[in-house]
């Protein structure tokens, strides 16, 4: 009997140990890269080093964006402990309520990841945390940085600003695993720094580290050896021209409109201004407080009228009215219509004109801005290929190629007015004629389309950035894909015949008080009917010099009259800001007169 139980007993050492060792040899052997990643995180830790965010200079190099250090606390939760709520909230001043708001946001992100909680608080609170960091499990404060605005220029929509990443952001960002985006972190939200986002940010390197039980940082993991510096962040050099874009702000003041100013010769953005606008230095400093303030004013601060505002183009439609009607035969280069001061539109109605010209061709209709003239190349046309005229200059589509927000705006055809209307004639549309009713474009396609006319007819893509810039080589680089300038199918003729009527516009009609002293140009002056019992909105296009063309602008004021009250005036003195360095004191006699235009609009 003993024998047995001393072979039962053996056996049961031999199963047991046999156990044993097959365990040790899968712990060992067969998990041990798995396990050894898992005692790993238990001791060390991995931090992101993310890139300063890339600066932003002007056409002339004139720094506009850069970062200054300031200072952020984060939170981990899996070291977070009760008693540290009430001791953080007293060193920021804050609640104990939003400490724990906060330390929530972090868990639903990672319980192990840290959580940009509180950012750009001062050096005294920075220092009061990281005096106590030993009590304080699961905080670290941490030396970052934010964006600033050195100069006149704000360029609100233009530059645009940064804001914590959404949850929808953060779900497209996954797709694009090296940028490396968390909950919590900042990100391009508008304008240019949404557009370059990616130039802007970089890649993020890493720093690994040994911690404590608390967490706490005790050492450089293997030297520093399997570390990696951030890099490809780029700065980047605008074709903004910092002193047009701050006057044209300053010239806006208690105004509602926009300006776009572009370099004729390769769609460069000189100048793009969206009023009202909002300060990008006080977004940065303290978004949340701010950011209410802008979501909940009446004037929309954050809307970029720039490029979404759609208003009818006016009589600054007359010029592209004018190549269509000469291209598709519509009338002769010398043919007359007469203006007897209205066009008859049937059952006793009738469009009315600004005054009784008499007998009108092409140029003199631009001149003088003939309405009947105008109405009557419209009752003439086809819809059909007047939308596909305008679409060939940019007018009702959206071009990807822009990297900010846009509106397509809307050129009608007979679709549309079968899809929005139960019943309409020929007389319906003709008030197109003269870019009024059922259309809207925006002042960037206005800028873009008079860019084209004033360059001989090429339709350049605007972009604001001319080149990238690698802090670790400088070497510039321009943008990738930007597309060639396309070449419209316009008859030179007829192009010669409308600039020269958007010349005599400025020498003898309705824009000559807006003429820059000195500098020949031309321009076409616009009044936007408003809905309702509002005031017309003021619209104006311009190039200048006539005959070498160096910028192209287009002005909207709302509910400010007529083209040559408010808009037209701007124009001119932004156009002489560019192409003199200043506003000469020599001519302040014309300053004054172009001054009192802007006041009594």
């Amino acid at each position: 009997m003993s024998d047995i139980r001393y072979i039962l007993f053996n056996c049961a050492v031999v199963f047991l140990l046999g156990i044993l060792s097959i365990q040790l040899f899968r712990l060992q052997i067969v998990q041990r890269q798995d396990l050894s990643k898992i005692a790993d995180g238990n001791t060390v830790r991995e931090k992101r080093v993310l890139p300063v965010r890339g600066s932003i200079y002007a056409r002339d190099s004139t720094l506009l964006v850069h970062n200054i250090p300031t200072y952020t606390i984060t939170l981990t939760p899996k070291y977070f402990t009760d008693p540290n709520t009430g001791l953080l909230g007293e060193h920021l001043g804050v609640a104990d309520s939003v400490v724990t708001s906060r330390l929530e946001e972090a868990k639903q992100w990672s319980q192990w990841r840290r959580y940009s909680a509180f950012r750009n608080v001062t050096f005294e609170q920075y220092s009061r945390i990281l005096e106590d960091s030993h009590l304080l499990h699961g905080v670290d404060p941490e030396t970052s940085f934010r964006r600033t605005y050195p100069t006149r220029a704000k360029g609100s929509h233009a530059l645009g600003y940064l804001g914590e990443i959404s949850k929808e952001q953060l779900r497209s960002a996954k797709d694009d695993s090296t940028l490396q985006y968390r909950q919590g972190d900042l990100i391009g939200q508008s304008g240019l720094e949404l557009g370059y986002e990616k130039e802007f940010r970089g890649k993020p390197g890493k720093k690994r580290y040994w911690v404590n039980v608390h967490g706490l940082e005790v050492g450089k993991y293997a030297e520093g050896l399997s570390d990696r510096a951030p890099k490809d962040n780029h700065d980047i050099y605008l074709t903004l021209d910092h002193r047009v874009q701050a006057l044209a702000e300053s010239l806006f003041v208690n105004k509602r409109g926009a300006v776009v100013a572009l370099d004729p010769n390769d769609g460069g953005i000189i100048a793009l201004m969206s009023k009202p606008d909002y300060s990008l230095d006080s977004l940065s400093i303290s978004r949340s407080e701010y950011w209410k303030t802008l979501v909940n004013h009446n004037e929309q601060p954050l809307y970029n009228r720039a490029t979404m505002n759609l208003m009818p183009p006016g009589s600054t439609w007359k010029p592209l009215m004018a190549l269509f009607a000469l291209s598709h035969d519509l009338i002769g280069p010398e043919e007359n219509i007469y203006c007897g001061g209205y066009h008859p539109v049937g059952r006793g109605r009738i469009f009315r004109c600004l005054g009784a010209y008499g007998n009108q061709t092409v140029l003199d209709a631009l001149k003088n801005s003939c309405n009947t003239f105008f109405f009557e190349l419209a009752r003439r046309m086809n819809l059909s290929d007047l939308k596909k005229y305008a679409s060939g200059f940019g007018f009702g589509i959206n071009d990807s190629t822009y990297r900010f927000e846009q509106t397509p705006g809307l050129i009608p055809d007979s679709a549309y007015y079968n899809r929005t209307r139960s019943y309409w004639t020929k007389t319906s549309t003709m008030n197109l004629g003269v870019g009024q009713g059922d259309m809207g474009v925006t002042p960037l396609q206005l800028a873009r389309y008079t860019a084209a006319l004033a360059n001989g007819g090429i339709l350049h893509t605007p972009h604001m950035v001319a080149s990238l810039s690698k802090p670790d080589t400088e070497e510039k680089v321009p943008p990738p894909n930007r597309p060639e300038g396309v070449k419209l199918d316009i008859d030179s003729t007829h192009l010669h015949l409308v600039r020269e009527g958007m010349r005599l516009v400025m020498e003898q009609g309705t824009g000559r008080m807006a003429q820059i002293p000195g500098i020949p140009s031309a321009g076409k002056t616009g009044t936007a009917q408003a809905p309702g019992n509002f005031k017309d909105h003021s619209v104006f296009i311009m190039f200048a010099p006539f005959e070498n063309p160096q910028i192209a602008l287009a002005v909207q004021c709302e509910n400010a009259g007529d083209g040559s009250q408010c808009a037209a005036p701007i124009a001119s003195l932004l156009a002489e800001q560019y192409l003199k360095g200043e506003v000469p004191p020599s001519w302040r006699t014309e300053i004054r007169k172009k001054r009192a235009l802007l006041a009594t609009s």
